[in-house]
């Protein structure tokens, strides 16, 4: 989950003048119905590479991924802008004062404190200045701020979630500010200090390093999912996916086997991919990736797990592609949004071909929270890798993505689908 306000949260931040940030919360949106099936025609156009990340603070959007060149909605003007860029939503003018310069992919982005946004990622440095994996800069005038201090050891971080006040980080990283933090940390958002109390340690790894994929912070800020390539953390049997009691830093009694089936090749350390909770809380949703055969596991599907201290538990639903890898996932209540480079959903029973029951939803689904079966939503999209990015604000749905066509549409790897 890419940590984003509650709908408290967000409605009070339309309130907010551009520039200005409205206090930040852990949680995710609600919408009461399924978003349109056209996009608004004044999101920019990110020209190369991939966009991995987004985040809405006031007016602001900031997008974040892998890219050197952005355009205006109309096409009119390109900008040099790399790997990080804001513009104003409603009207997706480009910010021109944030042009932070980041040497290197930024792989998550979420609100800092005071005015500014914290990222995350492969990079070395921001602005000239030795920044390696973890950034604050002001959101005016993307400036670093050099009170935060948090730097990583090694290795790169692949997800951020924060409360406010708390940063988490999950990545590949052996430590912080060395201090040995292997993978999961948590950090103060306004200094970047080690938190000493929260200590989760992960071992046994499956496959390749240790190391934290993704995180997801439920909205009130009590549990924390964890996925990656470990199979035990604190010692009791994990495999791939975790729950953390954020107030201890332990595991809590929530376990499940779901994950032990080894449907992927030997190239890809974890199939896990993005989570997020449902906007109440009572359950969260993951997506998977997998390998280029069709195998027996959760590989290439949508999980809906609930919010409880159950062990080995049993998915709610699950909905496969038949052998197409899913990336990003966004629950809204209305919907379970998932984004990647599937052609189908509803696919159980497929082997890189429709089966059954299967619908055709080209890069792009909407599932029902309920039943776990395909929605009637059907923009489409050119599937290229997949999208990377979705991102639930009070009135829409922005996606991002590496390719250029959206609902029959040009808008280049990034595009917002308004509710109606």
């Amino acid at each position: 989950m890419k940590p984003k306000f509650t709908a408290l949260a967000l409605g009070l931040a339309l309130l907010v003048p551009l520039g200005a940030v409205a206090p930040a919360a852990a949680g995710t949106t609600a919408h009461r119905s399924v978003v349109s099936e056209r996009p608004v025609q004044w999101t920019p156009h990110v020209l190369d590479g991939t966009v991995k990340d987004i985040v809405r603070i006031g007016n602001t959007v900031v997008v974040a991924g892998e890219f050197g060149r952005v355009s205006d909605a109309d096409g009119g003007r390109t900008h040099e802008l790399r790997n990080v860029f804001a513009f104003e939503h409603g009207t997706g003018r480009i910010i021109r004062d944030f042009a932070p310069r980041v040497d290197g992919t930024v792989t998550s982005v979420v609100p800092g404190p005071d005015g500014t946004v914290i990222i995350g990622g492969t990079f070395r440095s921001v602005n000239s200045t030795p920044a390696r994996g973890l950034a604050r800069m002001r959101l005016h005038d993307g400036s670093r701020v050099a009170a935060f201090t948090a730097t990583l050891d090694g290795g790169s971080a692949y997800r951020l979630a924060s409360d406010g006040n708390r940063l988490y980080v999950g990545g590949s990283f052996p430590g912080i500010g060395g201090t040995s933090r292997l993978g999961i940390a948590r950090l103060d958002a306004t200094t970047g200090a080690l938190d000493t109390g929260f200590a989760p340690r992960i071992s046994e790894q499956r496959r390749g390093g240790l190391r934290v994929q993704e995180l997801a912070l439920s909205p009130d800020g009590r549990r924390l999912a964890i996925s990656g390539t470990f199979t035990k953390v604190d010692g009791q049997d994990r495999y791939q996916i975790a729950v953390l009691d954020t107030a201890t830093g332990k595991p809590t009694g929530w376990s499940t086997k779901a994950f032990e089936p080894q449907c992927d090749y030997s190239a890809m350390h974890t199939y896990m991919r993005q989570m997020d909770y449902a906007p109440d809380g009572s359950y969260f949703a993951l997506v998977t990736a997998g390998g280029p055969q069709v195998k027996p596991g959760l590989c290439k599907a949508v999980v809906r797990f609930e919010n409880t201290d159950r062990p080995d538990a049993e998915p709610t639903w699950v909905n496969k592609t038949g052998g197409d890898s899913l990336y990003s996932v966004e629950v809204t209540g209305a919907a379970v949004y998932a984004g990647g480079h599937q052609r189908w959903m509803d696919n159980e029973q497929g082997a890189l071909n429709p089966g059954p029951g299967s619908v055709a939803r080209e890069g792009i689904a909407a599932v029902d929270p309920r039943t776990g079966r395909a929605l009637a939503w059907n923009p489409g999209r050119s599937r290229g890798h997949g999208v990377e990015a979705l991102l639930a604000t009070s009135d829409g749905l922005y996606v991002g993505s590496d390719t250029e066509r959206l609902a029959g549409e040009y808008h280049a790897r990034l595009g917002m689908f308004p509710l109606p």
